[in-house]
């Protein structure tokens, strides 16, 4: 494999700036291998039959992105990545301009108090790690809802006016730095549609981290070197997973999950998983996912799932103009 096989020309123009309203009115095109099919996130209960599973990630974003600055008055962006203790004080993160910071340099916020305290380089080469320092009587998560703001992809420019649209309706424990976007199209009359008609939905957990933000940098992807990511199944969900007649996987952070389950016979822990061309898939059958950028690790799991035929769909869905990346529609693919 080469990079340039996981390439394809996106238009700036079909690059979702805003999420629609409502959310299952996105678009869905459904891969049928022999035909494709043009519908909306709403009828997804048509392609569902009784004793399907449905896996979603119920992972929730932090307002992770956080703006502070340095005594002498330089503006400094941090992006939170993962909390390096339980107390959630410490943190990896990316900061600009963070190759200026000085070990235990304090940065302050709008009001000049400190904020943060610069630890220096993580284990990581393009990371840093930091202390969160709240207020007197402040908590962690006071400073990160005083300080924070959830951290949009760099590919979306427009404002959000309601930070919710970035979080899905069944997000419960915050702890990611992006969305598992896919999970933003379902409602909650969606969900209950779907249960009504005898499909389960099960939760896991992925917590979206750096990978999120690193493209493949190397002609060679497969030596791409994947960052690991904490993930949790619980037993019920991988026992109900195993012996379902069809896994539709919400988004390709509850595919990490599940496969890395199932590949590790570990049920959370951190996963490193790379899939691509030549995976052995081991309990995903049926992928609902959003189009992803190019040359991305994201890209070459779906090559994995449904073969080069991934070409032909993308290519009709910038055609027929639909909208892509993280407020973008969506597809329905078999394995």
């Amino acid at each position: 494999m080469h990079i340039d096989d996981f390439d394809y020309l996106l238009p700036e123009s079909r690059i979702a700036q805003t999420p629609v309203e409502p959310r299952d009115s996105a678009r869905l095109l459904v891969d049928h291998r022999d035909r494709i099919e043009h519908t909306i996130v709403r009828d997804l209960t048509r392609f569902l039959e009784p004793g399907d599973v449905m896996v979603v990630n119920d992972t929730r974003v932090l307002p992770a992105r956080l703006h502070v600055q340095r005594s002498s008055g330089g503006r400094v962006e941090l992006l939170l990545l993962e909390a390096l203790c339980d107390d959630r004080s410490r943190w990896e993160a990316m900061i600009r301009p963070g190759g200026r910071l000085k070990p235990a340099e304090v940065l302050l916020d709008h009001d000049g108090n400190s904020a943060v305290v610069f630890d220096g380089r993580s284990r990581n080469d393009d990371t840093f790690e930091i202390t969160l320092h709240p207020s007197e009587g402040e908590s962690v998560d006071d400073l990160l809802q005083r300080l924070g703001e959830v951290p949009l992809p760099p590919y979306i420019t427009a404002r959000l006016d309601e930070p919710a649209r970035y979080q899905t309706v069944y997000a419960r424990r915050a702890a990611s730095a992006a969305a598992p976007t896919a999970g933003l199209h379902f409602t909650p009359e969606l969900l209950a549609a779907i249960e009504s008609m005898g499909v389960e939905i099960l939760r896991v957990e992925l917590i979206v981290g750096r990978d999120t933000f690193t493209p493949i940098s190397t002609d060679a992807p497969v030596q791409h070197r994947m960052h690991s990511e904490w993930y949790s199944v619980p037993s019920n969900v991988l026992e109900r997973c195993l012996a379902a007649p069809r896994v539709l996987a919400v988004g390709t952070t509850s595919v990490r999950s599940l496969e890395s389950a199932a590949t590790t016979e570990r049920l959370e822990g951190r996963t490193n998983l790379f899939i691509h061309q030549g995976y052995e898939w081991k309990v995903v059958d049926r992928l609902m996912t959003n189009f992803h950028l190019p040359r991305t690790t994201l890209l070459l799991m779906i090559d994995a799932f449904i073969g080069s035929r991934w070409r032909h769909l993308y290519q009709e869905a910038i055609e027929r103009e639909y909208r892509f990346l993280s407020f973008g529609d969506a597809m329905l693919l078999s394995r």
